[in-house]
């Protein structure tokens, strides 16, 4: 059953999610706005499997099914631990007839329904998850060495499989661009992606060469050394306003470190 839910808002968007009586829709911490009071809500480490009960309450194997639940568990949270992410997910689910449950990001910004048909998965930014259907499946995909290292935001990324909606959401306003409408290729910094589909391949490219115009670029361009490539047939959504900007953008209202005339390579940062 389809996920039904609305966004709301214009500047710092939200989510509201109409559950039908026994539907799950889980959330990362602190992604939980409010709720009806027949929605129950559970605290949980582990993540939902594609039937849409929780890996936690397959209790089938005896003592080694057990374990093997134990040592899944452990394995989902150390990935979402090495990448910076919420060691748990927060269940709601609707009890004694229809309920509401409310969701909102961190970040000034837009959000997005994605409906998975189990034929293609998603692709999102490290923070981008929000909410899904328990028929959905979070994991954490990580890049090769060379592209996450060159790519920064590129490095970890949040994955999604199965069948149902998922809800991302990102900074500033989105834009849905396909590279295949664009000769098959499309250049982008690294800090404004925010999903895209299975199938696209995503690396990272030097800007311009070891030469005056390279230099150039990475010292004054505000880019640094690197830009993202997206290539192939499917969705990318990219946002109008990345992290590192609005981080710059507060430093410099308070006075602090901000990036200055010398673009990204030379940006300071308050530790």
């Amino acid at each position: 059953m389809t996920l039904q839910q609305e966004i709301v808002g214009n500047a710092m968007q939200m989510a509201v999610v109409n559950l039908t009586p026994g539907q799950t829709v889980y959330c990362e911490a602190g992604k939980f706005l409010f709720k009806t009071a027949n929605v129950s809500m559970e605290t949980r480490l582990s993540g939902p499997d594609r039937s849409g009960r929780d890996q936690a309450g397959q209790g089938g194997g005896g003592m080694g099914g057990m374990l093997r639940q134990a040592m899944g568990t452990a394995m989902q949270v150390g990935q979402r631990a090495l990448a910076g992410e919420s060691l748990a997910f927060q269940y709601f689910t609707s009890t004694g007839g229809e309920g509401t449950v409310g969701f909102a990001g961190v970040l000034p910004g837009e959000m997005r329904a994605l409906e998975l048909t189990g034929n293609r998965a998603w692709f999102a930014e490290k923070d981008a998850f929000v909410a899904a259907e328990s028929t959905v499946d979070f994991g954490i995909a990580f890049q090769g060495g060379r592209t996450g290292m060159s790519g920064g935001e590129g490095f970890i990324l949040e994955k999604f499989t199965g069948t149902g909606t998922v809800i991302i959401c990102g900074a500033g306003n989105f834009i849905d661009l396909n590279p295949a409408d664009f000769g098959g290729r499309i250049e982008v910094d690294t800090g404004c992606i925010v999903a895209f589909e299975e199938g696209i391949e995503y690396g990272v490219q030097r800007i311009g060469g070891l030469n005056r115009q390279g230099l150039m670029n990475a010292v004054f361009g505000g880019e640094g050394l690197s830009l993202a490539t997206l290539e192939g047939n499917g969705r990318v959504i990219l946002q109008s306003l990345t992290i590192e900007g609005l981080a710059n953008a507060l430093k410099k209202a308070q006075g602090g470190d901000k990036q200055g005339p010398t673009g990204g390579l030379f940006s300071t940062h308050a530790g």
